[in-house]
């Protein structure tokens, strides 16, 4: 498994082995023995896994508010994404930075999110399938987002706005300087 630091620090781009033959592959995606000898200690309680038909579709930025909050290990089966972590830790020295990776089946990468930053992903390819660890319940009550589309944040998002397909819920989140939950 190659684990590669971002530009934001607890970032990480994992990217398990695949082992292939005529019969297809075999890929260890997870192995809590690994991470925690490359100092990555987390405790995931809940998979999730979600089918985006449309190329163009933007999930986020989305994040937990403690005490519900989350760390995430995203990866994609199907298809592929621009994912995105936005840096929402007041005290950082890269607050309200981000890092965008493009995640796909082809090239097996997966981004290690943690607390303290929102995420979204935008899809590339049509019936794009996301699957994500977390080491918290969802919870709706501490549920927090951002705008995706803020132009504070500087995201290039590979389609134009109206271009995009959003949940209603996503067309309403705050721009980051007009939240009023930052992690501390």
């Amino acid at each position: 498994m190659l684990i590669e630091d971002t530009a934001l620090e607890g970032v990480k781009i994992i990217t398990p082995k695949k082992f292939g033959d005529a019969r297809g592959f075999f890929s260890e995606t997870y192995n809590e023995a690994s991470f925690r000898k490359a100092g990555l200690d987390y405790s995931f309680v809940q998979d999730n896994h979600s089918l985006s038909a449309q190329p163009g579709t933007i999930r986020g930025l989305h994040f937990q508010k403690r005490p519900k909050a989350q760390d995430k290990l995203v990866r994609v089966v199907r298809g592929a994404v621009l994912d995105v972590a936005v840096d929402l830790r007041r005290d950082s020295k890269t607050f309200g930075q981000h890092v965008a990776v493009e995640l796909s089946a082809t090239n097996w990468r997966q981004l290690l999110v943690p607390i303290g930053f929102a995420h979204a992903f935008c899809t590339l390819e049509p019936d794009t399938e996301f699957l994500y660890k977390v080491t918290d319940y969802y919870s709706a009550a501490d549920e927090g987002g951002v705008a995706w589309d803020d132009p504070d944040l500087g995201i290039a998002w590979p389609f134009k706005p109206e271009q995009v397909t959003l949940s209603d819920r996503d067309r309403l989140w705050p721009r980051l300087r007009d939240l009023d939950y930052r992690f501390e």
